[in-house]
């Protein structure tokens, strides 16, 4: 069949892959002029089942009242007058129960291990590089109450067959010595020792490649799409800014785009944009930096080693659309990991950086067909777990697109 991914991010880029292995003849559609150029160009780069908690959690709704006077909190209400945003929070906010929490965060954990798989089949077919560490993660706590919180919360993670364990601080300094002059200022760490880490918009970069010389995808770039062009129950074809395009099948995979498209074609998805800021600093031969990933939980900044560069993470925005940054924003991050690697990177020499999250209320993607358009297949709404979920999304998505049943059960993360 011929099959059109909109979007070429880490998700539609991985999904064209999954499509074109099964022996469709794809197109990807991109208004960008390369592929990775929103969410996927400076994300974390944490590869986390291990963190795969949903946001939309009991103490959540306090900590976005409290972010109305206090900036620092890790999650930050910004109010608007977007409709949008207070209807996508009302829904996050009834998601905030224990009973849903649990339930969204093993969903959340069982895609997650399924796509790790399924990122691992992927590099060992292609051999794509991505600058990839896998020793596991260390989520590290200051605090000894934190500590106990953090290793008594991994118990909805390992019974789902993640191994995890508190670790004191000389053993985290085993894992990754470079912790070895800073292990006194943490009461401990959990340890998830599959977990992993990679540059995701290097992979995505390189699979796109091997796509198109292997596989023979085409991606078609600068390449605005405008709408559809439809009849009784199918799509035709998408229009674009460089033309119609035509397809059996439509995959739909614009991240926090997908909304309106979606409106076009009578489905409303609750995805909008939370905003999270990144922070890349050059790695000298002086530095002494981490030799794997991990997140210092009592300040919830995530951290990642790709080759000769160091990423620093933090902070979920509720701002809308709104990408602005300054200088500024990134001062709570920077003191953070300048306090655990003071020698870590060239702290001088930052590269700024803030994208949009496509955030679901429960923290889950939308998969699979819905609406009155039988060829359109959703692929939306990953959040801050798009890395990590991106590969067995894809997997599920090329296994609806064919009409077998998916190597995993998407059961509640199927569009209405």
């Amino acid at each position: 069949m011929r099959v059109a991914v909109l979007g070429a991010g880490v998700v539609g880029v991985t999904t064209a892959y999954e499509l074109a292995r099964d022996g469709h003849e794809v197109t990807v559609i991109d208004r960008l002029s390369e592929v990775a150029g929103e969410t996927s160009f400076a994300n974390a780069g944490l590869i986390a089942p291990g963190h795969a908690y949903t946001w939309s959690s009991p103490k959540a709704p306090r900590i976005l009242l409290r972010s109305l006077f206090d900036d620092s909190q890790a999650l930050r209400f910004k109010p608007s007058l977007d409709p949008r945003l207070w209807s996508w929070s009302w829904k996050f906010l009834t998601n905030c129960t224990a009973e849903k929490a649990r339930t969204n965060t093993k969903r959340k954990v069982r895609l997650c291990r399924y796509s790790q798989e399924r990122l691992q089949g992927i590099v060992a077919d292609t051999g794509v590089d991505y600058h990839g560490l896998d020793g596991g993660l260390l989520y590290l706590y200051r605090k000894p109450e934190s500590l106990a919180r953090g290793s008594a919360n991994t118990r909805i993670l390992s019974e789902e067959g993640l191994e995890l364990r508190a670790v004191s601080p000389d053993e985290a300094a085993r894992i990754d010595p470079t912790l070895a002059t800073v292990k006194d200022k943490f009461a401990g760490a959990v340890y998830c020792p599959s977990d992993g880490s990679g540059d995701a918009r290097v992979f995505t970069q390189n699979l796109a490649r091997h796509c198109a010389e292997k596989l023979g995808v085409k991606f078609m770039f600068d390449t605005e799409v405008k709408g559809f062009e439809t009849g009784g129950d199918r799509i035709a074809r998408v229009t674009t800014s460089k033309g119609p395009v035509a397809a059996d099948e439509f995959v739909l995979c614009l991240g926090v785009f997908a909304p309106d498209f979606a409106r076009r074609l009578g489905v409303s998805l609750p995805v909008y944009p939370i905003k999270g800021y990144s922070v890349t600093m050059p790695i000298e031969a002086d530095n002494l930096s981490p030799t794997i990933g991990g997140v210092d939980e009592d300040n919830l900044v995530a951290y990642a080693r790709f080759g000769d560069r160091l990423r620093v993470t933090a902070t979920a925005e509720f701002a809308g659309f709104d990408r602005s940054h300054k200088p500024e924003d990134f001062r709570h991050m920077l003191a953070a990991i300048r306090d655990i690697f003071p020698n870590g990177a060239d702290y001088a020499r930052p590269q700024y950086w803030a994208g949009l999250r496509p955030m679901t209320p429960e923290g889950t993607p939308i998969l699979g067909r819905g609406g009155r358009f039988a060829n359109m297949v959703f692929n939306v709404g990953h959040g801050h777990m798009g890395w990590t979920m991106s590969a067995g999304s894809a997997r599920i998505t090329a296994d609806i697109v064919k009409r077998a049943k998916p190597g995993f059960d998407p059961a509640g993360m199927l569009v209405q």
